[in-house]
Protein backbone atom coordinates (compact mmCIF):
# COMPACT_ATOMS: atom_id res chain seq x y z
CA UNK A 1 0.00 0.00 0.00
CA UNK A 2 0.85 3.46 -0.17
CA UNK A 3 -0.25 7.13 -0.30
CA UNK A 4 -0.59 10.22 -2.30
CA UNK A 5 -1.39 13.15 -1.24
CA UNK A 6 -2.42 16.57 -3.03
CA UNK A 7 -1.97 19.85 -0.70
CA UNK A 8 -2.82 22.95 -0.87
CA UNK A 9 -5.22 23.05 -3.88
CA UNK A 10 -6.68 26.94 -3.59
CA UNK A 11 -9.77 27.54 -5.14
CA UNK A 12 -11.97 30.32 -5.47
CA UNK A 13 -15.81 28.76 -5.17
CA UNK A 14 -19.52 30.15 -4.33
CA UNK A 15 -20.43 27.48 -1.15
CA UNK A 16 -22.68 28.47 1.31
CA UNK A 17 -25.54 28.91 3.00
CA UNK A 18 -25.69 32.98 3.26
CA UNK A 19 -26.72 34.89 -0.04
CA UNK A 20 -23.23 36.49 0.25
CA UNK A 21 -21.11 33.91 0.09
CA UNK A 22 -23.11 32.48 -3.13
CA UNK A 23 -22.69 35.66 -4.91
CA UNK A 24 -19.48 36.75 -4.46
CA UNK A 25 -18.01 33.73 -3.21
CA UNK A 26 -15.08 32.72 -0.69
CA UNK A 27 -11.54 31.07 -1.17
CA UNK A 28 -10.88 27.40 -0.75
CA UNK A 29 -8.38 25.05 0.47
CA UNK A 30 -8.71 21.57 -0.55
CA UNK A 31 -6.06 18.67 0.68
CA UNK A 32 -6.76 15.34 -0.74
CA UNK A 33 -5.19 12.11 0.03
CA UNK A 34 -5.64 8.84 -1.40
CA UNK A 35 -4.33 5.13 -0.62
CA UNK A 36 -3.70 2.66 -3.36
CA UNK A 37 -1.53 -0.41 -3.80
CA UNK A 38 1.58 1.04 -5.54
CA UNK A 39 4.12 -1.15 -6.19
CA UNK A 40 3.58 -1.89 -9.63
CA UNK A 41 3.84 1.83 -10.48
CA UNK A 42 6.86 1.87 -7.93
CA UNK A 43 8.83 -0.62 -10.28
CA UNK A 44 7.65 -0.02 -13.77
CA UNK A 45 8.09 3.63 -13.20
CA UNK A 46 5.18 3.81 -15.71
CA UNK A 47 2.86 6.46 -15.12
CA UNK A 48 -0.28 4.40 -16.93
CA UNK A 49 0.01 2.35 -13.28
CA UNK A 50 -0.40 4.77 -10.63
CA UNK A 51 -3.12 7.11 -9.85
CA UNK A 52 -2.19 10.32 -11.68
CA UNK A 53 -2.50 13.20 -9.22
CA UNK A 54 -3.44 15.61 -12.06
CA UNK A 55 -6.72 13.53 -12.30
CA UNK A 56 -6.93 13.95 -9.29
CA UNK A 57 -6.73 17.93 -8.71
CA UNK A 58 -9.14 18.19 -11.70
CA UNK A 59 -11.69 16.31 -9.94
CA UNK A 60 -11.45 18.62 -7.27
CA UNK A 61 -11.63 21.98 -9.43
CA UNK A 62 -14.53 20.04 -11.27
CA UNK A 63 -15.98 18.82 -7.84
CA UNK A 64 -15.37 22.25 -6.42
CA UNK A 65 -17.24 24.26 -9.42
CA UNK A 66 -20.23 22.99 -8.47
CA UNK A 67 -22.06 25.41 -5.84
CA UNK A 68 -23.49 23.20 -2.35
CA UNK A 69 -24.53 24.92 0.74
CA UNK A 70 -22.14 22.69 2.83
CA UNK A 71 -18.42 21.53 2.99
CA UNK A 72 -19.49 17.93 3.75
CA UNK A 73 -21.56 17.78 0.47
CA UNK A 74 -18.41 18.79 -1.75
CA UNK A 75 -16.12 16.89 0.27
CA UNK A 76 -18.81 13.76 -0.17
CA UNK A 77 -18.68 14.26 -3.81
CA UNK A 78 -15.12 14.23 -4.20
CA UNK A 79 -15.19 11.33 -2.58
CA UNK A 80 -17.74 9.68 -4.64
CA UNK A 81 -15.77 10.91 -7.68
CA UNK A 82 -12.69 9.36 -7.28
CA UNK A 83 -14.26 6.23 -6.01
CA UNK A 84 -16.31 6.25 -9.64
CA UNK A 85 -13.05 7.23 -12.01
CA UNK A 86 -9.85 5.52 -9.88
CA UNK A 87 -10.57 1.88 -9.59
CA UNK A 88 -7.09 1.55 -7.95
CA UNK A 89 -8.14 4.18 -4.72
CA UNK A 90 -8.77 1.63 -1.71
CA UNK A 91 -9.12 4.78 0.83
CA UNK A 92 -9.86 9.10 0.27
CA UNK A 93 -9.69 11.62 2.93
CA UNK A 94 -10.52 15.50 1.68
CA UNK A 95 -10.19 18.13 3.68
CA UNK A 96 -11.81 21.34 2.53
CA UNK A 97 -11.87 24.14 4.39
CA UNK A 98 -13.22 27.87 4.16
CA UNK A 99 -10.66 30.63 4.31
CA UNK A 100 -11.51 33.67 6.19
CA UNK A 101 -15.68 31.79 6.60
CA UNK A 102 -18.08 34.94 7.64
CA UNK A 103 -18.83 34.00 11.44
CA UNK A 104 -18.56 37.06 13.26
CA UNK A 105 -14.96 36.63 14.14
CA UNK A 106 -10.99 37.13 13.75
CA UNK A 107 -10.73 33.11 12.08
CA UNK A 108 -8.83 31.84 9.13
CA UNK A 109 -10.80 29.01 8.31
CA UNK A 110 -12.95 26.28 8.83
CA UNK A 111 -12.33 22.56 7.94
CA UNK A 112 -15.02 19.60 7.17
CA UNK A 113 -12.89 16.16 6.94
CA UNK A 114 -14.73 13.20 5.59
CA UNK A 115 -12.47 10.21 5.42
CA UNK A 116 -13.93 6.85 3.17
CA UNK A 117 -12.61 3.55 1.94
CA UNK A 118 -13.75 1.73 -0.77
CA UNK A 119 -17.17 -0.49 -0.40
CA UNK A 120 -16.23 -4.30 -0.78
Amino acid sequence: MGKIRVNNIRIHSNHGCLKEEMLIGSDYRVDLEISADLSLPAASDKLSETVDYVHLNNIVKEEMAIRSNLLEHVAKRIIDRIFLELKEVSKVTVEVSKINPPIGGDVESVTVVLSFERPK
